[in-house]
């Protein structure tokens, strides 16, 4: 089955060409919608990947801040980040590729079959220190064995049941992954934020003299700029564990609303978690000057 994810690019459009003419003109169904807007609002999952690599540059943004003997300690950091990050964003593209696995047999015409196909790998690793665990590592493996089954299915509603069914263990865990790890972003962050504006605040009442007035503006400004942009990228991990969670919601709403059609409870707890998703959605996309206009952090 993972063999179908290695495919080449036109074996891969074969499938999907094949699995849309199977599914044709069951589009209909108010359940495929649902599916189809869960889908659509749930992919957009750039938050945590920009994220993701602002943590992997930290190293980069705070050593001109650092003493000597700082300096070796992050080194060595640096390069666990560096080595965890092709695991942290493979956990992005594998729930990304599900999500667009998950409109494509809903029916949606959203996603362009002729876009690449990011290549999975053959798998990911632990990271305890940030919570990413062997269950985590066991779900993505999961999920991507389940894309390649998903399009076996004949009948487009079951298919699109039995997907969320199956994916929705691993999926859940897959998102309690993220969630973990941009907490644990956010927690790098204050420690880098703790490291740069403490060295300027060590260091900027020696330029309060005549002579350097000048040089004590300008360091002034930048630790005020430094402040905003910390105070910026914890809104953003706020904003982006409350995305990845209101997905987490929708994703179980959507299994019970498929499991139940006829039931009226389902239906509306669908609906609710799906305009929580789109709240959410909608907060990553907005600039956070908007959202939180209030004054920056004097030094």
């Amino acid at each position: 089955m993972i063999l179908l994810l290695r495919a080449s690019r036109p074996l891969r459009t074969l499938h999907c060409t094949l699995l849309l003419a199977a599914l044709a003109g069951c589009a209909a169904s108010p359940r495929l919608q649902e599916a189809r807007e869960v889908a659509a609002d749930a992919v957009k999952l750039g938050g945590y990947a920009d994220l993701s690599e602002r943590f992997r540059e930290t190293y980069h943004r705070e050593r001109p801040y650092l003493t000597a003997a700082a300096d070796a300690r992050e080194r060595t950091i640096d390069a666990q980040r560096r080595a965890a990050y092709a695991d942290i964003t493979a956990i992005h593209d594998v729930v990304v590729q599900y999500l667009r696995s998950l409109a494509l047999v809903a029916g949606a015409n959203t996603f362009s079959l002729d876009a690449p196909i990011k290549a999975l790998g053959a798998g990911i690793k632990a990271w305890p220190d940030a919570g990413l665990e062997d269950r985590h590592v066991n779900a993505f493996t999961g999920l991507a064995r389940l894309m390649a089954r998903a399009a076996t299915a004949r009948q487009q509603e079951n298919a699109l049941q039995l997907m969320v069914h199956d994916a929705e263990p691993h999926l859940q865990l897959l998102l309690d992954a993220m969630q973990r790890l941009l907490r644990y972003y956010d927690k790098s962050s204050d420690n880098e934020r703790a490291i740069v504006l403490g060295m300027l605040d060590v260091e900027i009442p020696f330029a309060e003299t005549p002579r350097d007035r000048l040089l004590a503006a300008l360091a002034k400004a930048h630790r005020q700029t430094r402040a905003q942009e910390y105070r910026v990228a914890g809104l953003r991990h706020t904003l982006a564990i409350k995305h990845v969670a209101a997905i987490a919601a929708a994703h179980t709403a959507l299994l019970q609303r498929l499991e139940q059609p006829d039931n009226a409870a389902a239906g509306e707890t669908l609906r609710q978690a799906s305009g929580a998703l789109r709240l959410q959605t909608d907060a990553l996309t907005q600039p956070l000057a908007t959202q939180f206009a209030t004054p920056l952090e004097q030094p």
